[in-house]
């Protein structure tokens, strides 16, 4: 990714951390794996598609920001 602008680097990447440390989980639902931000024990926010399908991205269950409902599964 190019990023065009004015702005020093040192002031563009300094929240990128903090980005990164929120606690995110790769879940698929339907066939279409995103990252999400868990808000409970059976909900949570939809932060990116992570999938190659460009229909999935005109679908707008899946758009970012929106809350969905999963269960999580234990891998073991």
């Amino acid at each position: 990714m190019i990023h065009y602008s004015i702005l020093p680097l040192e002031a563009v990447m300094d929240n990128m951390e903090a980005v990164e440390q929120s606690q995110t989980v790769e879940i698929a639902i339907n066939g279409v794996t995103m990252q999400v931000q868990p808000m409970n024990g059976h909900q949570a926010m939809i932060v990116r598609l992570l999938s190659c399908n460009p229909q999935d991205f005109l679908n707008p269950q899946y758009a970012p920001g929106r809350m969905i409902e999963f269960q999580p599964v234990l891998q073991g």
